[in-house]
């Protein structure tokens, strides 16, 4: 049976604030991801920088790459959180779209976009 913002009862309280909260938290990611790519673009831009062969450590090629990548990790999780969302508002959410049945509170609040129970998710 589903509660009022249509998930199925069980103790889960609140999954719309908790994914608000986590959307809160990775569009930060991606915000200070971006800051870095452009402050590592800015400083390969304003000086002649010859980091390829810099002995000291990592280029910054591959610390922007790095920095991007991580950004866009952070926007397919985000896509993910907008996507559990929309199922709050459908009530669909915390149900396995493989078997119908209940997702666990545990895996959701490890998890809180999943969209399969345990034994569908593998």
């Amino acid at each position: 049976m589903a509660s009022e913002d249509g998930v199925p009862d069980g103790g889960r309280a609140g999954p719309v604030a908790r994914l608000r909260s986590r959307l809160a938290e990775v569009e930060a990611r991606i915000a200070a991801q971006d800051r870095l790519v452009a402050d590592i673009v800015g400083v390969i831009r304003d000086e002649n920088v010859d980091d390829e062969h810099d002995p000291e450590g990592s280029t910054l090629a591959w610390e922007r790459q790095q920095a991007a990548a991580l950004a866009a990790e952070a926007a397919v999780e985000r896509d993910e959180l907008l996507a559990a969302l929309d199922r709050v508002a459908a009530g669909t959410y915390g149900v396995c779209e493989v078997c119908g049945r209940e997702i666990p509170t545990g895996r959701l609040d490890a998890r809180p976009a999943a969209t399969r129970c345990v034994e569908h998710a593998r």
